[in-house]
């Protein structure tokens, strides 16, 4: 299996770091093109793979075309490599806010597509990636594609109509985590610790604390009950986070982002 991508910036450099690491592919197995020239030469040097600025080879060589522009460049770069398409191949999309039916009028509608949309957790292979492939993709086919974005993460299949909110709840929720974070240090110093000691702590507090819900399997209010003592630190905590409305904020900022990618 050869993989191809258009784009080679940081998604698609996790991908390539992902594949390898895993041993999926090899990296004599992976093409890569980028219009910055210098990036191509950086993911030669860093990967070993295949990687120059001629769309038209990298194509040409793909089982599996990962689309990695940004949404904005994606129809000019769709215009440089069309015609060398073929029909066997699978076309994996991770430009935000492209559908299936944009992304099957720009390539042809018997072309294999799968829209995907993962986020920069995939940098350190902790991603988590939608994936909605059309009715041309076969069973075989979408599980390959799911081995391929799972290399960097967990992936699964969601129907398109819920695209939109694995962007609120997925592509644009580490924002929201990192200010979390960022918060809970500040809170932190300001209680006298230091800032770089504040922040470790807060973000391996986030790290471990999603960890043991995935791991358990316990719902979250279960874990948040099980940390809140009777008249305890945390109950204090909490009340004030009620109060402030914080459920209601970060409900909020998903659908904002939700309903932005709608307008893409």
């Amino acid at each position: 299996m050869k993989i191809g991508f258009i784009g080679l910036g940081n998604m698609a450099g996790a991908m390539i770091g992902g594949l390898l690491k895993c041993g999926l592919v090899s990296a004599d197995d992976i093409y890569g093109v980028d219009i910055n020239a210098e990036m191509a030469k950086k993911r030669a040097e860093e990967f070993k793979i295949h990687a120059g600025t001629d769309s038209i080879e990298v194509v040409s060589n793909a089982d599996y075309l990962v689309l990695a522009v940004k949404p904005q460049f994606a129809k000019g770069a769709i215009e440089g490599f069309k015609s060398t398409l073929k029909k066997e191949q699978v076309i994996i999309s991770i430009m935000a806010g492209k559908t299936l039916a944009w992304l099957e009028a720009e390539l042809g509608s018997d072309k294999k597509i799968v829209r995907c949309m993962p986020n920069t957790p995939a940098l350190v292979g902790e991603g988590i990636t939608g994936a909605t492939p059309n009715a041309h993709v076969s069973g075989e086919e979408k599980e390959t594609v799911l081995s391929i974005l799972r290399s960097c993460g967990r992936a699964n299949v969601v129907p398109e109509n819920l695209m939109d909110a694995v962007v609120g709840v997925g592509g644009s929720s580490p924002a929201y985590v990192f200010m979390f974070i960022e918060a809970m240090a500040d809170g932190a110093v300001e209680e006298g610790m230091p800032r770089a000691l504040a922040y470790e702590w807060a973000a391996q507090t986030v790290l471990g604390s999603a960890k043991l819900m995935l791991d358990t399997g316990k719902h979250p209010g279960e874990l948040k009950d099980m940390v809140c003592s009777p008249a305890g630190t945390t109950i204090a905590a909490v009340r004030v986070l009620e109060e402030a409305g914080f459920r209601g904020i970060v409900m909020d900022a998903v659908e904002a982002a939700a309903e932005r990618s709608k307008e893409l």
